[in-house]
């Protein structure tokens, strides 16, 4: 008894954990310009790492990155740059990282409008950043929105690490 008494604590507490950490995300994402990018998801980081007693030296805030975990850190990440947009009906996922930002109905049924889409785009200061609608490719239920190209032929926001790699870290 002892033993599944201790387990039911161990999984209320790794659920209280998932919930207070994704509620921490939501609630401070909008706090680290410029949205969008990769420095935004860094600047993040660092503020949780600094709340959470970390030094300020890079060998300090690689560590707590490392300590996080691949695991926590899609999650954290994912809930970062992802929304919902329930009076559209959208979600949208704007990972920099990414190729493309993608627009998917909050009921799982499509194909996404997209006059309804831009409107979500403009909606959260993304439409600036991804190129015109008419390059806009409809994948089933999702609206695949690639990011507009820098001048370095990457796109803005991009996170290419140094062996050509997206997404390559915590911090890319």
């Amino acid at each position: 008894m002892a033993s599944d008494s201790q387990a039911s604590a161990a999984a209320l507490q790794a659920t209280l954990f998932d919930f207070a950490i994704a509620e921490l995300v939501r609630q401070h994402r909008q706090s680290f310009a410029p949205l969008w990018t990769r420095d935004s998801w860094a600047k993040l980081l660092i503020w949780l790492a600094l709340n959470c007693g970390s030094g300020r030296e890079r060998d300090d805030l690689e560590a707590f990155a490392a300590a996080l975990g691949p695991v926590l850190t899609r999650r954290m990440r994912r809930l970062f740059f992802e929304r919902e947009l329930e009076d559209l009906g959208l979600q949208v996922m704007a990972d920099p990282a990414e190729q493309q930002v993608l627009v998917l109905p909050l009921t799982g049924e499509g194909p996404v409008d997209q006059q309804l889409a831009a409107a979500a785009l403009k909606q959260l200061g993304l439409r600036e950043r991804v190129v015109e609608p008419e390059r806009w490719q409809a994948l089933e239920a999702v609206l695949a929105v690639p990011w507009a190209q820098n001048g370095n032929g990457h796109a803005a926001g991009s996170a290419a690490g140094t062996d050509g790699t997206a997404g390559e870290g915590p911090c890319a």
